[in-house]
């Protein structure tokens, strides 16, 4: 049973419903604006091993189940290959390489988060999505205070029963590793 604080379905929150307009600015990758009309902050954990992840709920798409990643055979050893959601090809960067996890094989129940990166949607591979949490900003310790350097992460939220680490998809418009085209 998830945490108080874990929210059941991945997008909806059980506390209070989003209104219309904080779900346009959400689909529309608007963080500005979706944080002007809420005091907390939401964001999407997933797994990767046993550590939990999390992205902006702004930054997310859709979430969605693995499925075949045709490989590119020139592409950077973190993009796995490329994915077709509704006639849209989609890179699939390897989180486990990202994050330096070990590497395994892409399994059935593995899920794919569907995100906005840099201002072009990716593909992030995750063992599992848990839900969204809701924090206020006050919460959150930023990454900087911990350790200077991490630029995949922007901050450390603690739950009942762990850590999350959140992930800041901005860094990847700046990662020149990537060079992946805009669509």
């Amino acid at each position: 049973m998830p945490s108080p604080e874990t929210i059941a379905h991945p997008f909806i929150s059980t506390h209070s419903k989003p209104t219309r307009a904080v779900n346009q600015a959400a689909r529309c990758g608007k963080r500005e604006a979706w944080l002007a009309m809420s005091d907390v902050l939401r964001y999407v954990v997933f797994t990767l091993d046993e550590q939990r992840y999390a992205l902006h709920l702004s930054a997310v798409e859709r979430v969605v189940r693995m499925v075949h990643v045709t490989p590119l055979p020139e592409a950077h050893r973190s993009v796995l290959g490329v994915i077709n959601i509704q006639g849209c090809i989609i890179p699939v960067i390897n989180t486990r390489r990202r994050f330096h996890h070990p590497e395994r094989a892409i399994q059935v129940g593995d899920q794919l988060l569907i995100a906005r990166a840099g201002g072009r949607s990716v593909a992030l591979v995750a063992d599992a999505v848990l839900g969204v949490i809701e924090k206020p900003p006050g919460e959150i310790t930023a990454a900087n205070r911990v350790l200077a350097g991490m630029e995949d992460v922007e901050g450390i939220v603690t739950l009942e029963d762990g850590m999350v680490l959140l992930h800041d998809l901005d860094n990847f418009e700046h990662d020149k590793t990537l060079h992946i085209a805009n669509t």
